[in-house]
Parts: C-alpha cells; sequence; structure tokens
C-alpha cells in the first residue's frame, strides 16, 4: 500500500529537494534556493506568485512539484505548510475574504458583528470562580507586574492605566526594551508579587518563557488568553479568557480590551478605596477639563 504523503511521517519539502536538486534544471534549482529562503511565504502564495518571484513559468512551477514526488502545487503547498498551520489560518481567511464582493460599509458592519459574536461568548463562558479569584490577586498583591508583546504590549499598557488607581504598583513592562527590558525586570520578582500574562494567537514564545521565570520565582501567574488549552493557561495560577476569533486577523484585539476592561471595573468594585480614589482622580484632572465650560472662558 502506498505511504500518504502528507503523513507526519513523510519527507519534509527541503530533504525532498535535497534530494533531488542534482537532477533539477536551472529554473528548478531556482525555484528550489527560493523555496528554502522563504518557506512561510511560498506556503502563503498561489502558483502565478510563486513563479513570478522566482522568475520562472507557471509549469516550471508545475513540474517542480511534481520533481518533489508531490502530485500537484497545492500538495506541495500542503507539505510546506506543516507546522506552520496556526500562523497561516488567518492569511487563508483574508485570501478567501478578498475574493468575496463587498462593500467598506459591509465590512465595517461585519466586524463590529464579529466583537458583538465575542463579546457574547465570553460572558456566556466566564468561570465565576476564574474571575473572583483574579480580583482577589489583583487587590491581595504585593506588586503588580503586566508582560505581552507584540499587541499585546499597547493592552498591557490599558490594562495598567485600568488598574493604577487600585493597587499600590502596577507596572507594565512592555516597554522599549522590549523582552530584555522584561527579562530583567523579572530578575525583582518575590513571592506576593502578582504576573499578568496576555498572550492570544499567535502565541508569542517569549511571553510563555518569561510568565515560567515568573512562576517559578514564587508569583502569582494570571493568564489572559483565548482558552483553556493555551500555552500561557498551562502555566497559569489563574486564567481567564475572551474569545477572539476574527475573520480576516489572528486575533481581535477588541475582545482582549473588552476582558481587559472587565477586570479593571472588577478590581474598582471590590477595592476598599475605589470611591476616595475616584474622587481624588477627578479632583486632579479637572483643571485640564473643558466639560462645562462656556466658549469665552
Amino acid at each position: 500500500m502506498t505511504s500518504d504523503p502528507t503523513s507526519a511521517s513523510s519527507p519534509t519539502i527541503a530533504s525532498r529537494i535535497a534530494d533531488r536538486v542534482p537532477s533539477f534544471s536551472a529554473a528548478q534549482r531556482r525555484l528550489a534556493d527560493f523555496v528554502l529562503a522563504h518557506p512561510f511565504k511560498v506556503a502563503t502564495m498561489s502558483i502565478d506568485e510563486f513563479a513570478h518571484s522566482a522568475q520562472v513559468s507557471v509549469a516550471t512551477a508545475n513540474r517542480f512539484a511534481r520533481a518533489l514526488g508531490l502530485t500537484s502545487y497545492a500538495q506541495f503547498r500542503a507539505e510546506l505548510a506543516r507546522g506552520f498551520e496556526e500562523a497561516l489560518e488567518p492569511i487563508e481567511r483574508l485570501r478567501l475574504e478578498r475574493g468575496k464582493a463587498a462593500s467598506a460599509a459591509d465590512i465595517f458592519a461585519a466586524s463590529l458583528y464579529e466583537d458583538q459574536r465575542n463579546a457574547e461568548a465570553t460572558r456566556l463562558s466566564l468561570s465565576a470562580e476564574q474571575c473572583e479569584l483574579a480580583v482577589k490577586a489583583v487587590l491581595d498583591a504585593r506588586r503588580v507586574f503586566i508582560i505581552g508583546f507584540g499587541s499585546s504590549g499597547f493592552l498591557a499598557g490599558l490594562l495598567q492605566r485600568g488598574l493604577s488607581l487600585h493597587c499600590e504598583m502596577v507596572e507594565s513592562l512592555a516597554g522599549p526594551g522590549g523582552v530584555s527590558h522584561t527579562a530583567r525586570e523579572l530578575s525583582r520578582i518575590r513571592t506576593g508579587d502578582l504576573v499578568i500574562a496576555i498572550s492570544f494567537p499567535r502565541y508569542l514564545g517569549d511571553t510563555i518563557t518569561l510568565a515560567k521565570v515568573a512562576r517559578d520565582a514564587g508569583a502569582t501567574l494570571l493568564a489572559l488568553t483565548d482558552r483553556p488549552g493555551s500555552p500561557i493557561a498551562e502555566l497559569a495560577h489563574i486564567c481567564l479568557c475572551a474569545n477572539s476569533g476574527r475573520q480576516m486577523l489572528a486575533n481581535s484585539e477588541t475582545a482582549v480590551l473588552g476582558l481587559i476592561e472587565a477586570l479593571s471595573v472588577a478590581v474598582a468594585h471590590q477595592s476598599k478605596h475605589s470611591l476616595l480614589t475616584a474622587a481624588q482622580l477627578t479632583e486632579s484632572v479637572m483643571p485640564w477639563l473643558s466639560y462645562g465650560k462656556r466658549p469665552h472662558d
């Protein structure tokens, strides 16, 4: 019986190329070089894009796939994409969506509807126990550190803003120093500290590594993520999940922000000093507010 060329035990594209390169034509060698230099990029390309990038004909690109022992370019792409599936998913969704006719207003409406669906799915899946534990962990912590990179870095800043009124010390480590700065600051972590790690698809390995460092140092780890089985959730003592699927993107930042605001509001509600804090904040910013002023003031 013929083995399945897409099975986990089948040779990789790189090994297929290495085995067959002596028999390649000059054009096929150009294709092979391009694949080895840009495997992820090629896995997202149509056959026309692939052929154009390597400056060969579409027919040559097809023959190249067959020379690797594959039946078609589609199978070649599928083999190349193995291991990249999660990273490639939003690109493939975008490719499909771009083929559909839609006005700008249609896209606006669809995007906002996705936000509504995500919010409702998140609300329905909330764990009352995890919510209580998360709020208690924030209010009981000696110090709160927030980690997250990429788009999660911006969200970390918003979480810091939401919690800072109700905690003695809240620090976002998603600063301009990047991962090395975060690693340096985490050397200060001690038992009694809380680390909040924000990690959504596509999960960044640096966030997961540094979260483990913080946990091993004795900190309580609170994860904000998309599902209980995510890489960061498996490390966390406490986990809050937001449904963050997006049709044309890897992740919905709106969904994450909703979870961040919910946590901030819950902390404010249970904080013993929230009313005093709110009054002091209003008083301190009053000189900079234009509300209630007449035009000639």
